[in-house]
């Protein structure tokens, strides 16, 4: 059983995308532990703040086959993959961890390279998974959210719980 961490972020639509994409996780996983959701600015371009949210769980599944259904969830919400890389999106789900799994095929990076990046993204992984060591950097995951440059982009939790 590998215990793996997902990062979800919409910027279209957000509250239903988050809640339908918490919904089919818990179909295809089950139990799930939810970060908060925080907001946040556009990256790279300009566009509507975007809600994110990470998420752990537990799976049989190999890592293929996981990325495999996270494309579908995102598909299910009408995720265009042939725009810019930098876009509004109604629905975006990173594998950010694999067990300790470090390894790199065709778009899929492990560990996620934005878990050290972005505010977005380590904050609510914080939050989920603070004991995690994060398989390259030699420091957990709370470790790495304490020495974050909080200052470098704005970030903030809003009242809007997901799994409702």
């Amino acid at each position: 059983m590998a215990r793996i961490y997902l990062s979800l972020g919409s910027n279209i639509d957000r509250e239903r995308s988050l809640r339908g994409a918490i919904t089919h996780l818990r179909e295809h996983f089950g139990e799930l532990t939810v970060s908060r959701v925080f907001e946040s600015t556009a990256v790279g371009f300009d566009g509507e703040d975007f809600y994110n949210l990470c998420v752990g769980l537990d799976t049989d599944m190999d890592v293929l086959e996981v990325n495999r259904v996270l494309h579908d969830i995102e598909d299910q919400y009408g995720r265009d993959r042939n725009g810019p890389r930098f876009s509004s999106r109604t629905l975006d789900i990173d594998l950010l961890l694999y067990d300790d799994l470090v390894m790199k095929e065709g778009k899929l990076e492990l560990p996620r390279d934005e878990i050290t990046k972005h505010a977005f993204v380590l904050w609510p992984l914080a939050e989920v998974a603070a004991d995690t060591l994060h398989p390259t950097e030699g420091k957990t995951i709370a470790e790495l959210w304490r020495d974050f440059d909080k200052a470098s982009q704005a970030l903030h939790p809003v009242d809007f719980d997901p799994a409702q």
